[in-house]
């Protein structure tokens, strides 16, 4: 049984007059994935949003995506890879400066969306993408899915690893994430979520959507931040966990 386990969240995703309200989300979880201004957040959303974690002792992660608005960043690009590394550095210059400003500093990084579920396969474009941050700062864990390429590469080259589960994502059997696109991907019963987060950390077992049980690791575990009943679900986690005997902390504390 897992004696600590972090807890993170997407935050920071308002962008110009569409407002996520994090504050209640910050004051939950242990580790925060702030949207760097590419697939989603303003330059003052950031900078608030940096703040508020900043303030309330939770630790700042670099959430680096494709640049799409539009798409929210769930639509792959097929980049340059010297302009997706351009992209990367560019998100993390951003988030350290706003970071800075609050008093804190980046802690962590985490990549969004299709960027997130292309570098498990996609091996120019994870190499992009690790070997840019190790260039910005070889110290910094980097946030990923169990078993794909990217987190292979990233602790062959001697880098920090941290491998996550997703409490309100339904799983494939090979261990994926089922597509938003299909019925059932989003989880939505808190009951639900909360006894497959205490199965993973009492057993090291998730279940796939068909019953299929994967054995896992899991350093940390996300709730989205911007799902309908997001901070509850959240909240109820956490009181599993803890009730559990389970300590919540930031891995990058």
């Amino acid at each position: 049984m897992a004696s600590t386990i972090d807890l993170n969240s997407d935050v920071g995703e308002s962008w110009g007059t569409w407002r996520l309200s994090d504050e209640q989300m910050l004051d939950v979880v242990s580790s925060a994935n702030i949207a760097c201004g590419s697939h989603a957040g303003d330059p003052l959303t950031i900078r608030r949003t940096a703040a508020t974690a900043a303030s309330s002792g939770v630790a700042i992660g670099a959430h680096i995506g494709y640049r799409d608005l539009a798409g929210f960043g769930r639509r792959f690009i097929d980049y340059d890879l010297d302009e997706l590394a351009a992209e990367v550095l560019f998100q993390l210059g951003a988030l350290e400066a706003m970071a800075a400003a609050a008093g804190s500093r980046i802690s962590y990084v985490k990549p969004h969306g299709a960027m997130y579920n292309a570098i498990t396969t996609h091996k120019d474009q994870a190499k992009a993408v690790v070997d840019t941050i190790a260039e910005y700062n070889a110290q910094l864990p980097i946030l990923l899915l169990p078993g794909g390429y990217a987190l292979e590469y990233v602790r062959a080259q001697g880098l920090r690893g941290v491998s996550e589960a997703f409490a309100d994502r339904a799983y494939n059997p090979d261990g994926t994430l089922m597509s938003r696109r299909e019925p059932g991907a989003l989880l939505h019963d808190p009951s639900e979520v909360v006894e497959n987060m205490l199965r993973l950390t009492q057993d090291g077992v998730l279940m796939a959507h068909d019953g299929t049980r994967i054995e896992t690791e899991a350093e940390s575990i996300c709730t989205h931040g911007d799902s309908p009943g997001a901070v509850a679900m959240a909240r109820a986690v956490r009181e599993a966990l803890t009730d559990a005997g389970v300590d919540i902390r930031s891995f990058a504390a």
